[in-house]
């Protein structure tokens, strides 16, 4: 029995925890080898040395505390039967199971003891791994950290900031959904700037974000949060267990939003939030540095479009003005009535240039404002193309019940529009003008059409005039999709579509 006992725990030994199948599992294995003493001698058994594995194992399992109970048990149990047996002397009996006891005693402070060492080893190796686990962290971090910093010298374009955070956030973390999220502190809202493994709207009111994204946006600093599965809070992801948000600040504001979420329960801990605390400062500066570049690129290219104005009034206009005045003072001068005609035509034409000159000063001086919205710009610079021109023009405007698009994205969309305008009165030679703006929740579709004579799509020679590679790089900027479908004959097409 003992043979086959040995056999079947060399195959399968005693797990070395402290679960209550291991106790009941060494109480079976003492019990056992206690009947079998018993049963072949007591002390004087050839078998007692098989009490020794399960003090051993005890010992080894829960410390010295379990090993010396079980040594008193089988100890207990051996010699109580031993002093009974009438054929041995009470003076051997009590010898043998002193000299028992004490080797058993002995074996369970070994075993215990060595089950502390053990311990002890398993203590500082487990230590030594996390540390050496923070300083792999740490190095990544570091790493990550100098990539970032490398990139803001140059990281002047919000795309190229955001792509690379989002690799950097590949690399440091495990995910199965990312979000960064943009604030737009004049609407209070906020812009999905890049998304994976989540559906969301381009642009979330601030009413709409789950309470721990806000609560993670009114933190200092990075937080852990756990979904159960029943129905309450939840992420960004509908899935999602586990999250981890941070939230950009530079320069004391609140810049953006990162989320990181895991289905995976407990899937983040204080490791991953020290790991992403480091990791957004250079972030939050690297996009507030881009947001402020795109914001005075704006502003720069607004304040030379005034300033050209300004010199076109003051120096040209002037100027046309001043022969204008100066050809009907020699219209009018003695023995010039063979010339008058001809002066007559000069007269005509200057006016004509002075016109043109006076609907360049009103273009470039027309923009979208916080006062004036896209739709009642589009609006009165209709009206002056009809003035000016045999075009009917056409505005349909649909909006839904929400705040305006950003003014970035308002004043490219309409430099876009006037764009087109302009090159179907100018080219195409239409009568009819269509301008169709739709506004939605996070995104707005802008349509220019014509009747006009239209343009061959495959004849790139064409493609790039009329101001169409300016229209591709507004709508870029932006991150809108320019689309133009024209066929000679039957007009043209813009379409500019915000998502």
């Amino acid at each position: 029995m003992l043979l086959l006992y040995a056999v079947y725990r060399t195959w399968r030994p005693i797990n070395l925890d402290r679960s209550t199948r291991t106790l009941l599992e060494i109480l079976l294995e003492v019990g056992m080898h206690t009947l079998v003493v018993i049963g072949t001698g007591y002390w004087d058994s050839p078998y007692v040395f098989s009490l020794i594995t399960a003090i051993i194992v005890a010992g080894f399992v829960s410390g010295i505390g379990l090993a010396l109970r079980i040594s008193f048990a089988s100890i207990a149990a051996v010699a109580l039967p031993f002093a009974l047996e009438a054929a041995v002397g009470t003076d051997r009996a009590l010898r043998s199971t002193a000299e028992w006891a004490a080797v058993l005693f002995l074996v369970a402070a070994v075993s215990g003891y060595a089950r502390r060492l053990s311990g002890e080893a398993e203590e500082r190796h487990s230590l030594a791994l996390d540390r050496l686990g923070r300083l792999a962290e740490a190095n990544t971090l570091l790493y990550s950290l100098h990539q970032v910093a490398q990139t803001l010298p140059a990281s002047l374009d919000l795309d190229e900031v955001l792509d690379s955070t989002v690799s950097r956030l590949d690399d440091l973390f495990e995910h199965t959904a990312l979000a960064i999220l943009l604030h737009d502190d004049s609407t209070s809202e906020w812009l999905v700037a890049r998304a994976e493994g989540v559906r969301a709207a381009v642009v979330l009111p601030d009413g709409v974000l789950p309470a721990t994204l806000h609560r993670a946006i009114r933190g200092a600093g990075a937080i852990v949060a756990s979904y159960p599965r029943s129905l309450g809070d939840r992420g960004l992801s509908p899935l999602a267990r586990s999250a981890l948000y941070a939230p950009l600040r530079a320069r004391g504001n609140l810049v953006g939003l990162i989320a990181l979420e895991h289905h995976q329960k407990e899937r983040y801990g204080q490791r991953d939030v020290e790991l992403l605390n480091g990791f957004v400062d250079p972030v939050a500066l690297a996009v507030d540095n881009a947001r402020w570049f795109s914001r005075l690129r704006t502003v720069g290219a607004d304040e030379e479009r005034t300033r050209i104005a300004r010199d076109l009034h003051d120096r040209v206009g002037q100027s046309l003005a001043y022969v204008a005045f100066e050809l009907d003072r020699i219209a009018r001068l003695p023995g010039v009535e063979g010339v008058t005609d001809d002066l007559a035509r000069l007269r005509q034409d200057l006016r004509t240039v002075i016109g043109e000159v006076r609907e360049t000063l009103y273009d470039l001086r027309t923009d979208v404002s916080d006062t004036q919205d896209l739709p009642t710009t589009i609006n009165a610079f209709l009206r002056r193309v009809e003035e000016r021109s045999d075009l009917r023009t056409e505005v349909q405007v649909t909006e839904g019940p929400h705040s305006r698009l950003p003014l970035l994205q308002e004043r490219e969309m309409w430099r876009i529009a006037q764009e087109a305008i302009t090159n179907a009165e100018r080219h195409s030679g239409a009568t009819m003008l269509r301008v169709i703006w739709q506004q939605e929740a996070g995104g707005a579709v802008l349509e220019v059409s014509d009747n006009g004579r239209g343009v061959e799509i495959g004849k790139a020679g064409r493609m790039d005039s009329y101001g169409i590679l300016g229209m591709r790089e507004r709508a870029a900027s932006i991150g809108a999709q320019l689309e133009i479908d024209s066929t000679p004959g039957r007009g043209t097409t813009v379409r500019c579509v915000l998502t």
